[in-house]
This record gives structure tokens, C-alpha cells and sequence, in this order.
């Protein structure tokens, strides 16, 4: 039994002495490895465990041995399973040395994949613009061949840059073949692709999808026995809860899983979790408990440089927070950190936008004409339209939140319809109304009473219904709607309402939990439709996004 233990030690100690030694540039290939080939050392290998010392011995061992024999292909190879055995120090470092060795190849395919994990380790480092340069650098090389893996690998990684750059339907299309494709081929590549797909349905508001997008992939980890993405799904799910208004579920769920993103130092999604438990906390009215993670997302960008465009808002929660605070200092640095925020995201989405329209989308769109082979005229006037439509996406994208907030303030400040007397001293108006002044009178009176005690907020209320309460008809209603309030009738029921409904979720903190659904019909609207519609025609925004400003106030 001592003689069984003093071996274990033995290969053990000899192997800490390789690795140490597979460190330094004169590394040898060990006896017991020396006559391997290059097939024995990729299915000794296994990728998904990244601080096995024995399997950095294999790899340093096929790169000696690739090097010797100068196998440039399997030098690439050799250099690929180092990147995931190794820190990003010398991933970085790898993987030049990988993208070297495969363009002495003729493998195109070989070539093409070298240049997308390079672009995954930019993207890793959240290096977006380094990461879809060689992304499409990389695309250029796997679009002439017929390796559907390395196809779909493209799709993805280019789809992750349109979720992130909030190009959502885009993204989803694309997750929505890799999800079709992986299925069968690799059970890691399959569950990121639900995962992803679950993402940009939350950006669009269909919770549903997301969320049985996250129940999807937690069951088929389990089914395939791949538990690696488990806790991402609980994180989209727990952010999914805060849409849902579930704001303790959603705590919990982001609580969860913060020690594995700890772990494995995805402070992406960490600073994530952060911020919707902040959003959460503050939902619930629980400010002092929401601050602290609210912050985390500065000290994110203070030292990873990491910021996207929904986190933005935690600067205008903690600005707004200590202005009322009447804490100039604080409220000070958060504006100058925001406005190197938006800096940084200015011109991060210029390029991005930019490059993935001019270097990949364009060439997709070129590819499905040569496909198709329509007339040249129209397959020029195709890209031009599809090129506008996303420089115009883009600026939209930009200007939104400054027009928004904007209007959002004009809102706040407007001050509550004080309905004016609509009786007029100018006779001539009650002449080219063709009405009799007498008659004119008694309307603007009944309409006053109207106003005063809100009969507009009947149940669809229309023209005709309204006639019936002014005691005349629908000729003369119009008439004097247009030419004293200056409006369509129509038009003129609608903003009456509207203005009522946004004096509520002023004023009144129970209006703000209720759903569209509710609000229109408080408001009397037919249905919810017609109310957001209202709603967004009255003030520029939706109802959705004016209750949450009220809320972050």
C-alpha cells in the first residue's frame, strides 16, 4: 500500500514538473508521450476542463511535436487547445500565434476558425469592435466553404453582436437557425442559442417566450446532462420577474446565481444581476438597499471599462437620487461618469453598426441576390433599403432616450387641463357656425359640465353617445368641438382622457402598479390597444415607459 502511495506521489510531482516546465520555451516531449500521434493527443484532450495539468502536458506536447515535424495545421490545433487551457494573458498570446500558423495552411476552414476564436476571445474581454473585426475577417474565409458548423458558428457569434447592439428581430432570426442546427450537432452551442433567444425575447417585451425559452433550456441541460448554462437560465429568468413585477422572485433568482459568475469572473453578467436587483429594490420603494447595486455598475465600468445601454440607467437613478438629496458632490460625479458613458457607447454603436452592415449584412444580402439572381437594378436598391434602415435604426437608437426624456420632463411640468370657459365674446364665431348664438350658448355650457365632471370617461364614449349628453346632435357637437377646442371630436374624447390618466400616475402611487389593460379601461377605453395608441399620440411616449420613469424617480 506505501509503495502504491509513494507512486501516486511520484506522478504526480513528475507531472506539476512538466507543466512547469511546458512554461519555458525548451520544453521536452516525455518518453512516455514521444511516439504519440496527433489523433492520441486530440482524443486525450478534453476541452471543457480548463487547470488540468496533465492535459497542458498533452497540448505542449503536440505543439513540440508540430513544430518539429513544421505541421502548420497541427500547430493551429495545438495552439487552439492551449487558448482554452490557459489564462487571457496567454490566450491572447495563443491565439496570434494560432491565427500565424494557419495562414501557412492552404485550409481555409482552418483559417476561417482561427480568426473567430480570436474574435471570441475579444468578445470574452467585451472588446466588441476587435471581436467583429475578426468575426468578419473570419466569415470571409468560412463563406467559401461548405463546413456547416463553422457556418452557423459565424451566425451566432454575429447574432450576439446585434443583440447587443439591440438590432433584436435581426438577432432572433439568426438564434432562431442555430437553434435548428445545433440541436443535433453540439449540446453547449445548442443551449447558448436558447439561451440567446430567450434574451432578445425579453428586449421585446415577450416575457412568455423568454421564460419558456429559460424553462427549455434548464430541462434539456438536464436531459443532455450539460448543467453549464443552468444558472444563466435562472438569471434570464429572474430578470424576466422584475418585467413581471415579481420583484422578490426576481432578487432571489439573481442571488442564486451571482456566486458562479463570481466564479467563473463573468463580470458582464454579474454587473448585470446587479443592476436588476438594484431595479428591484427600488421598485419596492426599498431605496437604501437598491444604492449599493446600483454602484456596482460604476465600478464596472471604473474598472473593466463595461458598459451597454440598458445599464445606463443606473447613473440617472443615482444622479436623480442625489439631487434630491441636495448632494452636489455625489450628483456631480455620477453626471461626468455618465457622460463618459455615453461617450464610450456613442461611439462603440457607430462603429459596430457600421462595420456589421457594410462587412456582413451587405455581403449576406449580395450572396441571397447571386442566390436568387434577380436584375441588378433591384438588387442595388434592396441593399441601399436595407442599409438606411439600419444607419436610421442606429440614430433612432441614439436620439430615442434623449427625446424621450425630454418629453417625459414637458410631461411632469404641464400643469392639470384647468378647463377654460368656452363661452367667446366674438359673436362672428356663432355666424359662421351657422348655429343660432342662442343655441351655441347652451352646448358650451353642457360641454363645460361635461369636462368638469369627467362624462368623458364613459365607456366608449363616441360622438353620438356625446350628442346625447349635450342635448343636440351630432352636427352641431362637431362643429363646436373644432372650432373652440380646436380638435376633431374624436381626437377631442381622447385627450381628455389621456390627460386623466397621466394626472393619476402623477399623483397617485396605486395607478402606477396597474396594467395597460387596466389604465385604458379606468380611462374608458374600448381596449388596450386603442388606449396605448392614445396614450403614445397625446404624450410621445407609451404608458410603459412613463410609469417606470415615475417609478425610478
Amino acid at each position: 500500500m506505501r509503495c502504491i502511495t509513494n507512486q501516486c506521489v511520484l506522478i504526480v510531482w513528475l507531472c506539476a514538473c512538466q507543466y512547469a516546465k511546458a512554461q519555458q520555451k525548451n520544453f521536452v516531449i516525455p518518453d512516455s508521450l514521444e511516439s504519440k500521434d496527433y489523433e492520441y493527443f486530440n482524443k486525450n484532450i478534453r476541452y471543457n476542463e480548463q487547470d488540468s495539468s496533465k492535459e497542458l502536458l498533452y497540448a505542449h506536447s503536440w505543439l513540440t511535436k508540430a513544430k518539429k515535424e513544421k505541421n502548420f495545421d497541427q500547430m493551429a490545433m495545438a495552439y487552439k487547445v492551449l487558448i482554452y487551457k490557459s489564462n487571457l494573458k496567454l490566450q491572447l498570446k495563443y491565439s496570434d500565434s494560432m491565427v500565424t500558423a494557419a495562414k501557412k495552411t492552404t485550409n481555409i476552414e482552418l483559417i476561417g476558425s482561427a480568426f473567430m476564436t480570436k474574435g471570441i476571445i475579444y468578445y470574452d474581454l467585451k472588446e466588441h469592435k476587435k471581436a467583429l473585426d475578426y468575426y468578419l475577417i473570419a466569415d470571409g474565409y468560412i463563406s467559401k466553404t461548405n463546413n456547416q458548423y463553422l457556418i452557423y458558428k459565424v451566425k451566432y457569434v454575429v447574432a450576439l453582436i446585434k443583440l447587443y447592439l439591440g438590432f433584436y428581430h435581426e438577432a432572433i432570426a439568426l438564434f432562431k437557425e442555430c437553434v435548428n442546427y445545433f440541436k443535433d450537432e453540439n449540446d453547449r452551442a445548442y443551449l447558448n442559442s436558447l439561451h440567446s433567444l430567450g434574451l432578445c425575447y425579453n428586449h421585446i417585451g415577450k416575457y412568455k417566450l423568454s421564460s419558456q425559452m429559460n424553462q427549455m433550456g434548464l430541462s434539456e441541460g438536464l436531459r443532455l446532462k450539460n448543467l453549464e448554462m443552468q444558472y444563466y437560465f435562472i438569471q434570464s429568468e429572474g430578470v424576466n420577474q422584475y418585467f413581471n413585477h415579481n420583484y422578490s422572485d426576481a432578487v432571489k433568482k439573481l442571488t442564486i446565481v451571482l456566486p458562479s459568475l463570481k466564479r467563473n469572473k463573468d463580470y458582464a453578467n454579474e454587473t448585470l444581476a446587479y443592476f436588476y436587483i438594484g431595479k428591484s429594490y427600488w421598485s419596492q420603494k426599498l431605496q437604501e438597499k437598491a444604492l449599493p447595486y446600483f454602484k456596482k455598475i460604476d465600478e464596472a465600468f471604473q474598472k473593466q471599462n463595461y458598459i451597454r445601454p440598458d445599464l445606463r440607467e443606473a447613473y440617472e437613478i443615482l444622479i436623480n437620487y442625489y439631487k434630491q438629496k441636495n448632494d452636489v458632490e455625489h450628483e456631480l460625479y455620477y453626471v461626468r461618469n455618465l457622460l463618459k458613458v455615453d461617450k464610450l457607447l456613442f461611439k462603440d454603436f457607430r462603429y459596430l453598426s457600421g462595420k456589421i452592415d457594410k462587412e456582413y449584412d451587405t455581403k449576406e444580402l449580395l450572396q441571397t441576390e447571386r442566390n436568387l439572381k434577380p436584375s441588378t437594378k433591384y438588387g442595388i436598391i434592396a441593399v441601399c433599403i436595407v442599409i438606411t434602415s439600419l444607419v436610421t435604426m442606429l440614430v433612432l437608437f441614439i436620439n430615442r432616450h434623449l427625446k424621450n426624456k425630454k418629453l417625459f420632463k414637458e410631461l411632469m411640468n404641464r400643469r392639470p387641463n384647468t378647463h377654460k370657459p368656452l363661452i367667446s365674446g366674438d359673436s362672428n364665431k356663432e355666424t359662421e357656425l351657422d348655429i343660432s348664438p342662442e343655441v351655441v350658448a347652451a352646448i358650451l355650457k353642457n360641454i363645460e359640465k361635461f369636462e368638469l365632471k369627467k362624462k368623458y370617461l364613459g365607456k366608449d364614449m363616441t360622438l353620438r353617445k356625446m350628442a346625447i349628453l349635450l342635448n343636440t346632435n351630432t352636427k352641431y357637437v362637431t362643429k363646436i368641438i373644432a372650432r373652440y377646442r380646436g380638435k376633431g371630436t374624436i381626437e377631442y374624447i381622447s385627450d381628455l382622457k389621456i390627460d386623466h390618466i397621466v394626472e393619476l400616475l402623477k399623483n397617485e402611487n396605486k395607478y402606477r402598479n396597474y396594467t395597460n389593460k387596466a389604465l385604458g379601461e379606468e380611462a374608458g377605453f374600448g381596449s388596450t390597444q386603442n388606449f396605448t395608441r392614445a396614450f403614445n399620440n397625446r404624450t410621445g411616449l407609451s404608458p410603459t415607459y412613463f410609469i417606470n420613469k415615475l417609478k425610478n424617480q
